[in-house]
């Protein structure tokens, strides 16, 4: 009896384990799957990514991926969502120091133009399901939780603003964070475009730091009380090339 015990231990330690294993394996295929789907979706779009594209660069197989997501618009859904999951996890991190609002602004606005640039994933994602004017992600039942924290943020900073009369009261972070998103969004998914349009090259290096300081300043600008005293406090923009 006395070596029993041991033993029995041991095989309940073990199959307390295999829950815990398997739940780690099939979190991992979804996220593989996720993961697979998100290049394939940006790639192709909803209408042009196929079930077996995925799971083939997920290294898994198509029946996996209906007994995770049941099925493809559940999958491009669960990807778009995903891709907003991400870009609120990114924003959370930010550093901001509510003794200075005008800077903690500049920094939401950067943010949010650097994000698009680190990740074209999420503007061709958005692309895709704006050209299908948005039934799928209509029908999730998270997307409007992942709105709330971004515009969140942005309210603070501007009740900041506003408390220490910086910043206009009357003022929507919604509007703030459509204008900053505007601006920087059109800008970067139309630039191969209006760069044909316009005759200059809207991704050159020059051409990209100067609409990052254009759009800083104009957000800015527009939410202070008295803009027309900032340009101390601005950087000057960066001589944009004409040729």
């Amino acid at each position: 009896m006395a070596t029993s015990s041991p033993r029995r231990t041991t095989g309940t330690a073990a199959s307390a384990k295999r829950p815990r294993q398997r739940e780690l394996a099939a979190q991992s295929t979804q996220e593989s799957i996720l993961r697979a789907a998100t290049k394939v979706f940006a790639k192709h779009g909803f209408a042009g990514g196929r079930i077996d594209q995925i799971s083939k660069a997920a290294n898994s197989h198509d029946r996996m991926i209906y007994y995770y997501f049941g099925n493809k618009e559940e999958l491009f859904i669960a990807v778009i969502e995903d891709a907003y999951r991400r870009f609120n996890e990114a924003e959370s991190k930010l550093a901001l120091n509510l003794d200075d609002p005008i800077e903690d602004m500049q920094t939401l606005v950067r943010f949010m133009w650097t994000y698009y640039q680190q990740h074209p994933e999420f503007i061709t994602l958005l692309n895709s399901e704006n050209l299908h004017r948005g039934k799928h992600i209509s029908k999730s039942m998270r997307a409007r939780e992942y709105s709330s924290p971004a515009i969140s943020l942005m309210g603070r900073v501007l009740a900041k603003g506003a408390e220490t009369g910086v910043f206009r009261a009357d003022l929507r972070a919604r509007d703030i964070y459509l204008m900053s998103a505007a601006l920087a969004y059109f800008y970067l998914s139309n630039r191969f475009t209006l760069s044909a349009f316009l005759g200059e090259d809207l991704g050159a290096a020059d051409a990209l730091a100067y609409w990052e300081e254009f759009i800083t300043s104009a957000v800015i600008r527009q939410v202070c009380v008295h803009p027309d005293g900032l340009a101390s406090q601005d950087r000057p923009l960066p001589i944009m090339s004409t040729g």
